[in-house]
């Protein structure tokens, strides 16, 4: 099958997977549309929302779409690295064994991540990054495709521990998930408070997975694309050549080289998934707001003024 025709098959099973998601998960269709990008991209993603909106429900629906593994972490202030990973104990010969930690699936839920220690929040980002673990100096590969979806919950801050900077880079993903309209909530309702439950089958299996995130990598962009993504991440650079005004008067750091490698990945596959060969300006706009959310920091004038950070990254759009 050529490249051009595989493009093509995405774009069709694309289209069956979301209309497949949507049997179960009511709307939220950008919040679907970022999740499967970060997927394709073989990137991660951090969801932020208040509790009770389907979270857990959007991810499990995702993996049984997919054909692939689930796991669910519920992270405490008292979870143990080993809790994640693994740990090796002695079996009845006396020799030690490992067991394998929930880490050790396709699709990771880590909820309310910064509810545990950093020692354990690190471990998770380790296998993030490198799609392995290593317990007692022994290094364990985990299955591919590999997804981490981390959430947070943006009321309770007490006792919670914030993702330093160079973590929350890790992410490809900022998402922002908002409470469903009205007609949306009526359907939630309607859907869940019924005897019988509709569940997603598998469109797609694990080969097709890595088919497509090997495609999205060999899609061609023109420099000028390449050259907007990264004006577009050096304009959020405070006391630079490349800032903007409103970046020099509301921004106290701006984001670092992987918001422009993110730009363009990500645009390859906003494109593929429109039915696109080609990624243009418009993909890297589509992807810009999630991609820099979490990578640029405001300054105290704008915590004062009320200046969202969404507003920022328009303006610089």
């Amino acid at each position: 099958m050529s490249e051009q025709e595989l493009a093509d098959k995405f774009f069709e099973d694309y289209k069956n997977l979301t209309n497949e998601i949507g049997k179960v998960i009511v709307g939220q269709h950008e919040t679907v549309k970022l999740v499967l990008t970060s997927i394709f991209c073989q990137g991660h993603s951090l969801l932020v929302g208040v509790p009770g909106l389907a979270k857990t429900l959007l991810i499990n629906t995702i993996a049984k779409s997919l054909d692939l593994d689930f796991n669910r972490i519920q992270f405490t202030p008292d979870l143990m690295p080993s809790d994640i990973l693994g740990s090796e104990t002695l079996d009845k010969e006396r020799n030690f064994k490992f067991v394998k930690g929930p880490i050790f699936a396709n699709i990771i839920l880590a909820d309310e991540i910064n509810r545990t220690p950093p020692k354990t929040q690190a471990a998770l980002l380790e296998s993030m990054q490198e799609y392995s673990v290593t317990v007692a100096g022994t290094r364990y590969d985990l299955d591919k495709p590999f997804f981490v979806l981390a959430t947070q919950n943006p009321i309770e801050q007490e006792g919670t521990y914030p993702l330093p900077e160079a973590q929350l880079d890790r992410f490809m993903f900022n998402i922002v998930l908002d409470y469903p309209s009205p007609e949306e909530e009526m359907e939630v309702v309607q859907r869940t408070t019924k005897l019988e439950k509709t569940e997603a089958t598998a469109v797609m299996n694990r080969q097709q997975i890595i088919d497509y995130q090997n495609l999205v990598r060999k899609v061609p962009v023109t420099d000028p694309v390449i050259e907007y993504a990264v004006k577009l991440v050096g304009k959020t650079r405070p006391g630079k050549d490349t800032a903007v005004d409103v970046t020099n008067n509301y921004l106290e750091w701006g984001a670092g080289p992987r918001a422009s490698q993110n730009l363009i990945i990500a645009a390859k596959c906003n494109a593929l998934l429109n039915g696109k060969y080609s990624p243009d300006i418009e993909d890297v706009q589509a992807v810009a707001v999630p991609i820099l959310r979490h990578r640029i920091i405001r300054n105290f004038k704008a915590e004062a003024e009320g200046v969202s950070i969404e507003k920022i990254i328009k303006d610089i759009l």
